[in-house]
């Protein structure tokens, strides 16, 4: 090849590989220009108000090149009335889009264009959805409907869901969906008064059983208290990690499926009535690390509830709890710290087999563990119990003692010098080896969610200025 005709190829190989911009105004221009997409190219949604605005978006993107759909100003497209959006294809990105006032009968967001094509691999990020609610509150619709595998729903704000209908859902299929929910900001969600109220669901009855292996991490929710169960975990082996929970009058619920994890979350009900912590439900899942506080809910919304089981339970029952992990954390003046072996709906079969270690709990409120059925087989080493009465059998050896805590700058309770939960843990939780804050965990660990060091705290309790949209006011955030 000559030189000239060298340059030639070169030239026309990086013109074909250069990202282009396809301005668009109206649904029919989406699906078209969709249609002759290229890996890295984008579609930028003109700023106005779209009204009954029926978006299909299907594209195939490449790892590193994703299709994206964006506003031309990230919250100056508003999508109002009867506006739904569906995308689908590999590497897709929806980005700074605002949903406000859509009043449809069908979900507002779905992660699929047709019931057998979905999106994978795909982002829908820096988005709104306020007051998108049907004129008949019994009508029931998802505000985001994720199906497909290894997507992510990022930096969106969803508030005031007043209809039925789990605010967020998660799609199972037969494999693993790996779907990661991560840094929203989910605001008030008003009681239902009937189930259905949930802010996110993972699953569903039908596919409990199914290793969804999504995780949900570093979310902030604020006043979701649509129903008892603010997270309804019903598929295996998701994480739960680095939330908070603010008056949320509910509780992190592992309804159905099994080995889950709840790490390092923060659960603040600043004493209002109702606000939960975490019920278990099914077997294998650890609750670690996490910091509840001023919490009032009692019974099922009490800061740690671990249910019955019911004898040869249909799926869409109460599996019995066995084989839990609840260790290392704090519970600091909560209206019911413990709630065991409640009975509900016919559930004759306690928790079995498990295992309440290294937990720090005070609260003048008892007792401090209230047992409704005889737990069988579960032990109970290294936790220290103080102010009201520990409810616990007599022969448990308990650390009944002040664990002198003091309130940190930002408000949490913290054991300070001299505390009896230092270096006081007992077992072998090797492989435990951070805290609450993410710092690390040496060989002798301390009692409670909080290891006393003085590294640097990754995690800590997250605000409105943490989480959502970069372009939306986080002065106008609740």
């Amino acid at each position: 090849m000559t030189p000239s005709r060298a340059l030639l190829a070169l030239a026309l190989l990086t013109a074909s590989g250069r990202a282009a911009d396809h301005r668009v105004s109206n649904p029919a221009e989406i699906a078209a220009a969709a249609k002759k997409a290229a890996p890295g190219d984008t579609l930028i949604m003109a700023n106005s108000a779209w009204t009954d605005a029926k978006i299909v978006f299907e594209a195939e993107g490449l790892e590193g090149r994703p299709i994206t759909l964006r506003a031309e100003t990230p919250g100056q497209v508003t999508l109002s009335g009867q506006s739904v959006l569906r995308f689908s294809g590999k590497y897709l990105v929806v980005d700074g889009l605002r949903f406000e006032g859509c009043n449809g009968p069908e979900d507002v967001c779905e992660f699929r264009t047709k019931s057998d094509r979905h999106a994978t691999f795909s982002r829908l990020t820096n988005c709104t959805f306020i007051d998108c609610n049907p004129p008949d509150a019994k009508t029931t619709t998802r505000w985001v409907s994720i199906y497909g595998s290894d997507n992510r729903v990022d930096h969106c704000y969803l508030a005031g869901k007043t209809n039925q209908g789990t605010t967020l859902v998660v799609w199972l299929e037969k494999e693993p969906v790996r779907q990661r929910i991560d840094r929203n900001h989910f605001g008030p969600r008003p009681r239902l008064k009937v189930n259905g109220g949930e802010t996110i669901r993972v699953g569903d009855s039908a596919t409990s059983q199914v290793p969804a292996r999504c995780i949900v991490e570093e979310n902030l929710f604020e006043g979701c208290s649509g129903e008892v169960e603010i997270v309804s975990n019903k598929s295996c082996e998701n994480v739960y990690r680095h939330n908070t929970f603010r008056r949320c009058e509910g509780a992190l619920t592992m309804r159905h499926g099994h080995a889950c994890t709840v790490e390092g979350n923060f659960f603040f009900g600043e004493g209002q009535p109702n606000t939960g912590g975490v019920r278990v439900i099914d077997a294998g899942h650890r609750v670690l690390n996490n910091y509840f506080a001023d919490l009032g809910g009692e019974k099922t919304r009490a800061a740690l509830c671990l249910m019955n089981g019911i004898v040869n339970s249909k799926p869409n029952g109460y599996f019995q709890v066995r084989n839990a992990v609840i260790a290392f954390n704090t519970f600091v003046n909560c209206r019911e710290t413990f709630v065991l072996g409640f009975a509900n709906e016919g559930g004759t079969l306690p928790p079995e087999d498990s295992v309440f270690a290294n937990n720090l709990v005070s609260s003048p409120h008892g007792p401090l563990a209230r047992i409704d059925t005889p737990l069988r087989r579960c032990t109970w080493p290294g936790n220290l119990f103080f102010g009201a009465a520990s409810g616990l059998p007599a022969d448990l050896t308990l650390l009944e003692a002040d664990p002198k805590l003091a309130q940190d700058s930002t408000g949490l309770w913290r054991p300070s010098e001299g505390s009896p939960t230092l270096a006081a843990a007992t077992g072998d939780f090797s492989w435990l080896t951070g805290d609450l804050d993410g710092q690390p965990r040496g060989a002798k660990k301390d009692i409670g969610a909080d290891q006393r060091s003085d590294a640097p705290m990754p995690h800590r309790p997250l605000t409105a200025a943490d989480a959502g949209p970069a372009w939306r006011p986080k002065s106008s955030a609740p």
